[in-house]
């Protein structure tokens, strides 16, 4: 464990316990080998007054929705400390009534929901606590005895529980344990299958013996287990389709489309190359919160049949323990969130980029401590199944889904934008990365990168008449979200403006290679994925005004956009026996776009008599087009309100006199 401790820093919070525990949760929390996505806490007994002066006897435990690595005061929420240890006096207390006495307690009502284990942070007899889901504590304890070799590591300094479910039964555990274990010198508490707490009279004493009894046991692990870091060989590319495919799979099993990363780093090259997959990986996780993320085993192998025992193995695993459920169950679907494969790596899936990436992060972590366990530490042997599913159909859990709201309109699909830089490119990769798509977005500008900071966002700089530079960016978004679901055309430049007899060929020749050849190359490789997905493919290209009207001057433009209409009009007959629609957008006069500049404004507006100002709003309803409402018509026409059409031609352009 990294020290991450910093006198200034400390000396700078100074001696408020709320900030020193705010502090010292940030120092854990930034650290994902010990808290992942969730997996931790901390709290503080301070007291505080209320609105009638009076002190309040409290506890400020970390609250739900708030990350312990950027945790702030507000993320601590304050809890009448008497009435939890009142609580504590009850023999029994189920899960959705500690919930809401635990709102009950909160001093103030505006603060978020406390922990699930605050009844434990209450009884523990010190003021600051601090609790994470180390990577070398579960090392530790999913060994066949796991106890023992605790004690082994720590000794009598820590008080060693073995494993319940958190919430009022595992608090109730650890008051019964406490008086045979702990005494002056305990420094910490290790939970079985779950992770270790630390405590002391401030936060800063809870941090160090972190540290502590973390590096104790890292040097252990060191010296009876060491690890030989080979540079395992790399694995062969993935033909596209075939991930597309598993992918569809897959979100045919979820019964939604699924986002799906690949990834083939050393770590994951190493365990799927082990002759022992299918029976280590098969086993279960690290901690019983991770089956919320991963799915209480990965999926191994790639092909439908894998898929068809996975799904039923999980409806059997349901079946035999749904009689635990207190409540009535909500079925969870059946894909698997992790997939494993020599060949592939790892899949990692989720319905938002979020998930399959929480997913990765929970799966990177266990495949080591298996590896360690099985290979120098006499086996790995996490909890039996029975305690995952508590974990998986967890009152609250269920709550959760019961209460979950709709999700967003492109949740789970897959969005390639070309021309995605700026103008309606821009515009309209955006409007679906806020729709809930992942979006593919493709620019000759490198600033793609830059556009969103989501990493729902892939921005890849390409010549879109450059196949090989196509292809490549195309593999890295199939292998970033799993295929593709919708396109959006956009790249396009106009030309110079000039009268056929002074046109350059070359010119004329651009312009075709940017608006149509680079068009047909790319129909020609999406094609085969957007038939592979799981929500129908659907295309919308970015034509012009200038196909129905062209005008003088652009040759180059309307002829390479008339002949790209037809391009889309044959790519809808083809493709609609797949379920691929495609259809088309005729904008006009949208001057925030790379395709004008003040210049060019200026001299089509002469041609035409006109000033620039009136030039941007002729039309028949007088009115700019802007990018953001192109791009809104693109998202209705990609969207299920559209379902029933292709080969439309749709004009966005204030109404033309010359069209209508």
């Amino acid at each position: 464990m990294q020290d991450r401790w910093d006198d200034a820093e400390a000396a700078a919070v100074g001696s408020d316990p709320i900030a020193q525990c705010v502090h010292c949760t940030r120092l854990i929390g930034s650290d994902p080998s010990l808290v992942l996505h969730g997996g931790g806490n901390s709290s503080v007994k301070a007291s505080m007054v209320d609105v009638t002066g009076r002190d309040v006897d409290a506890i400020h435990v970390k609250g739900s929705g708030w990350d312990m690595a950027t945790i702030e005061a507000p993320g601590l929420a304050p809890l009448h400390l008497p009435r939890l240890r009142e609580l504590l006096e009850l023999d029994r207390l189920s899960d959705p009534d500690m919930m809401r006495e635990l709102a009950a307690a909160k001093v103030d009502p505006g603060a978020p929901n406390p922990s699930v284990e605050s009844l434990l942070h209450a009884f523990l007899p010190h003021r600051a606590v601090q609790h994470s889901h180390a990577d070398v504590i579960v090392q530790l304890t999913n060994l066949a005895d796991g106890g023992g070799v605790v004690r082994e590591v720590f000794g009598d300094d820590v008080v060693v529980v073995p494993y319940v479910m958190p919430g009022f039964d595992l608090a109730r555990l650890v008051r019964e344990a406490w008086p045979e274990e702990a005494h002056d010198g305990t420094t910490g508490m290790v939970l079985l299958n779950h992770g270790l707490f630390t405590f002391g009279d401030d936060s800063a004493t809870a941090y160090r013996r972190h540290v502590d009894l973390i590096g104790r046991a890292e040097a252990w692990l060191a010296r009876e287990a060491p690890q030989v870091d080979d540079e395992p060989a790399p694995l062969p590319d993935v033909l596209l389709d075939d991930l597309a495919e598993l992918r569809r799979l897959l979100s045919v099993a979820a019964g939604g489309p699924m986002v799906v990363r690949r990834h083939v780093d050393p770590v994951v090259r190493s365990f799927v190359g082990r002759d022992d997959l299918a029976s280590l990986a098969g086993r279960g996780p690290l901690t019983p919160d991770h089956v919320i993320r991963t799915k209480r085993v990965p999926m191994v192998g790639r092909d439908a049949d894998a898929l068809d025992g996975y799904v039923a193995d999980y409806g059997a695993y349901v079946d035999d323990h749904r009689d635990r459920v207190r409540t009535e169950l909500v079925p969870i679907d059946p894909a698997p969130r992790i997939v494993l494969d020599p060949g592939l790596g790892m899949l990692a899936a989720g319905r938002t980029v979020a998930e399959a990436g929480i997913a990765a992060d929970v799966y990177h972590h266990t495949m080591p401590v298996l590896a360690r366990a099985e290979d120098h530490l006499g086996g790995y042997a996490p909890l039996a199944p029975e305690h995952l599913f508590d974990v998986e159909y967890w009152d609250l859990e269920q709550a959760k889904l019961a209460a979950s709201g709709p999700r967003p309109e492109f949740a789970g699909m897959v969005a390639l934008v070309t021309g995605a830089a700026s103008g309606i490119g821009r515009a309209c990769a955006l409007e679906l990365l806020g729709r809930g798509a992942a979006v593919v977005a493709i620019d000759l500008d490198a600033a793609v990168a830059e556009v969103s900071g989501s990493a729902a966002w892939l921005g890849v700089a390409a010549d879109v008449t450059d196949p090989m530079a196509m292809e490549a960016a195309l593999r890295s978004g199939v292998e970033a979200f799993g295929g593709v679901d919708l396109v959006v055309v956009a790249a396009g430049i106009f030309g110079p403006s000039a009268p056929l007899d002074e046109l350059d060929a070359e010119e004329w020749r651009r312009v075709m290679a940017v608006n149509v050849d680079s068009v047909q190359w790319l129909f020609g490789r999406v094609g085969p994925l957007l038939a592979r997905s799981p929500v129908g493919g659907r295309v919308v290209v970015v034509g012009s005004k200038n196909v129905p009207a062209p005008g003088a001057g652009a040759a180059a433009y309307s002829a390479s956009k008339a002949a790209l209409q037809q391009l889309c009009r044959v790519a809808a007959l083809e493709w609609a026996p797949a379920g691929v629609r495609v259809n088309a957008v005729h904008p006009d006069a949208v001057f925030d776009t790379g395709l004008w500049d003040d210049d060019l404004v200026a001299e089509r507006a002469a041609r035409y008599g006109m000033s620039p100002e009136a030039y941007r709003t002729r039309n028949l309803l007088s009115t700019e087009v802007t990018p953001a409402q192109v791009a809104r018509s693109v998202a209705a026409l990609l969207g299920d309100d559209f379902a029933a059409t292709t080969g439309a031609q749709v004009p966005i352009d204030g109404g033309s006199d010359r069209v209508v």
